[in-house]
């Protein structure tokens, strides 16, 4: 984990993707999906970055590229994955030592642990909220608030924080949450998500390959699940 910008993942792509557009505009569901599914399969930013940057090349090229800006990341995809296994052969063909320079903690633990509170206090608010009509459901939401208590008391311990290790404890938090979200929801909640899903992937279904819209249909689901129940990402990558 090499500092802020690699924890700042999302605001870094999106920040980007915005301005080779040249417009300020809300990045969808959709493309916060494809950024997971970016960040879960450890894709440099840098490569990500360079992805785009040709997408956006490519595409002024081509004939319907004339005076039409990109609107979404899905058509990055194919170019992303490119400049990331560039990255990974470049990577792999290098043999230089790497140094054993200590870099700083990205943020502070005080920043860590004002994080953390806040996602505690929503997700036990919103545990109280369920308890009346999905108990299950809140008994879940209410572990992962507690559990995350647990997780700020490691922001105690002396000497380097070892945030790879605190990343991981977030990710298998909030991969339980999912799971407890996704057997919850109700079948009408899962329509509604489904068929707003399929209405946004639509024209990108021809453009992306079979596992990577598996991938990004998943991340897609997760996303919206949480905003359905209202509730927070976990995840450094969500920090800011």
């Amino acid at each position: 984990m090499e500092g802020w910008n690699y924890f700042n993942y999302f605001t870094e792509i999106e920040e980007y993707f915005w301005k080779k557009r040249g417009a300020h505009l809300l990045v969808s569901p959709l493309d916060w999906a494809i950024m997971e599914t970016w960040q879960k399969a450890g894709v440099p930013l840098e490569s990500v970055l360079k992805g785009i940057d040709r997408a956006f090349e490519s595409h002024a090229r081509s004939r319907r590229g004339a005076g039409k800006p990109l609107k979404s990341l899905a058509y990055c995809t194919d170019a992303v994955l490119d400049a990331a296994e560039e990255a990974q052969e470049a990577a792999a063909g290098n043999n230089r030592a790497r140094s054993t320079k200590t870099n700083p903690e990205p943020f502070s633990r005080e920043e860590l642990r004002a994080y953390f509170n806040k996602n505690r206090t929503t997700l036990l608010q919103s545990a109280v909220r369920l308890d009346s009509t999905q108990a299950e459901l809140a008994a879940g939401v209410r572990e992962a608030g507690e559990s995350l208590e647990d997780c700020k008391t490691l922001l105690d311990v002396p000497g380097s924080l070892d945030l790879e290790d605190l990343e991981r404890r977030l990710t298998v938090l909030e991969d339980k949450l999912l799971a407890t979200l996704q057997s919850q929801a109700s079948e009408d909640q899962m329509l509604h998500i489904r068929r707003e899903m399929d209405g946004q992937l639509a024209m990108y279904r021809r453009k992306m390959k079979a596992e990577q819209l598996f991938v990004v249909e998943k991340q897609f689901l997760h996303k919206r699940l949480l905003e359905e129940f209202g509730l927070p990402r976990l995840s450094l990558f969500y920090f800011s």
